[in-house]
C-alpha cells in the first residue's frame, strides 16, 4: 500500500490550497480516509475524515474552511483548504483505514501559511 500526498505549500494568509492523496495497491473504494496535521512541538492532530459512504466530519478548527472529497476512480482524496490562517501551518499526513484495523499512512506534504 502506498500513499502520496501533494499540492502542500506556501500560501498568504486567507489564501487557498487544495491537498490530494493517491493511494495504491489496495482495494481504495472500502477503505475510510483522513486527513491529520501536526505543527512543530505539536502533536498530530485529526483534521478529516470521510468513510467509505463519503460522509464526512470535520475538526471545529477547521470546520467551514476545509472540504475533504473521494474520487473512488482516482483512488484519491482530497482537503480543499479555503480560509487559511497561519494556524494551519503544520504537515498533513493522510491515512487510509481498511476494515477499521489496517492504517496505513502517507509521508506528508507542508503547509505554510504566512501572515
Amino acid at each position: 500500500v502506498q500513499l502520496v500526498e501533494s499540492g502542500g505549500g506556501l500560501v498568504q494568509a486567507g489564501g487557498s490550497l487544495r491537498l490530494s492523496c493517491a493511494s495504491s495497491g489496495i482495494s481504495f473504494s472500502i477503505c475510510d480516509m483522513a486527513w491529520y496535521r501536526q505543527a512543530p512541538g505539536k502533536q498530530r492532530e485529526l483534521v478529516a475524515t470521510i468513510t467509505r459512504d463519503s460522509s464526512t466530519h470535520y475538526a471545529d478548527s477547521v470546520k467551514g474552511r476545509f472540504t475533504m472529497s473521494r474520487d473512488n476512480a482516482k483512488s484519491t482524496v482530497y482537503l480543499q483548504m479555503n480560509s487559511l490562517k497561519p494556524e494551519d501551518t503544520a504537515v498533513y499526513y493522510c491515512k487510509l483505514s481498511m476494515w477499521s484495523k489496517y492504517d496505513y499512512w502517507g509521508q506528508g506534504t507542508q503547509v505554510t501559511v504566512s501572515s
